[in-house]
C-alpha cells in the first residue's frame, strides 16, 4: 500500500461532480472547520476538484501533488488566486513547523500513507490544527476506487494517526469510504 499514484491520463474523471457522493463539499468544509484567514493544504490535490471548494473559505490553500502533470491539468482549468501549487511528496513537505491550520486528503491517503508522511503532517500542522481524511475503505465493495487490497481500514487509519501524535475526534465508516478527523495535540 502507498506505492502508486493516480494515472494522469484519467484526470478528467477527477472533475466528475458525482465524486461528491463520497464526500460532499459541505461535509468537507464542516470537518475542516476553517476560518477565513486559515492556511490549508490539500494532499494529493490532483486537478483541484476539492481544492476549489475549500479555496473561498481560506486565506491560502496549497494544492500538494507529487505529479507535476496533475498541476498542469489544474492550471488548464484555472487555479484560484489564493491557491499555490506545490509539487512534493507528503513525507517531505516544504512548509514550516506549524504553518498549516488544516490539511485534508480526499481519496489519496492510501497513496501516501507512511509513518514518515504522518510525522511530516503532524510537524506542519499548528497545535490544534485539523487533518481531515476521506479515503476508500478496506471494508468497501471495491466497485469504485482502487482494489480493496490497496485500501486501509478505519481502525488502521485511526491507529496510524494516534501514533503520529494526532488525536482522532471523529471516525466514521461509510458504504465505500471512511472519514477521519484528527487534531494535532
Amino acid at each position: 500500500m502507498g506505492f502508486h499514484t493516480f494515472d494522469p491520463a484519467g484526470a478528467d474523471r477527477l472533475e466528475d461532480p458525482s465524486r461528491f457522493r463520497f464526500c460532499s463539499r459541505e461535509e468537507l468544509l464542516t470537518a475542516l472547520s476553517v476560518h477565513g484567514d486559515a492556511t490549508v493544504a490539500d494532499l494529493g490535490s490532483g486537478t483541484g476538484f476539492y481544492t476549489d471548494e475549500v479555496a473561498p473559505h481560506a486565506a491560502r490553500v496549497y494544492g500538494v501533488d507529487v505529479q507535476p502533470e496533475m498541476h498542469d491539468r489544474y492550471r488548464e482549468k484555472g487555479v484560484p488566486e489564493n491557491v499555490t501549487l506545490v509539487t512534493a511528496d507528503v513525507s517531505d513537505l516544504p512548509f514550516d513547523d506549524g504553518e498549516l491550520d488544516a490539511a485534508f486528503s480526499t481519496m489519496t491517503f492510501h497513496e501516501y500513507v507512511s509513518s514518515e508522511a504522518l510525522d511530516e503532517l503532524t510537524r506542519t500542522l499548528a497545535p490544534g490544527g485539523r487533518l481531515v481524511t476521506v479515503d476508500w475503505s478496506a471494508n468497501g465493495s471495491g466497485e469504485d476506487g482502487p482494489p480493496r487490497d490497496e485500501r486501509f481500514g478505519l481502525g488502521d487509519a485511526v491507529s496510524r494517526f494516534a501514533d503520529a501524535g494526532l488525536s482522532v475526534v471523529r471516525a466514521e465508516e461509510r458504504r465505500e469510504t471512511f472519514l477521519c478527523v484528527s487534531v494535532r495535540r
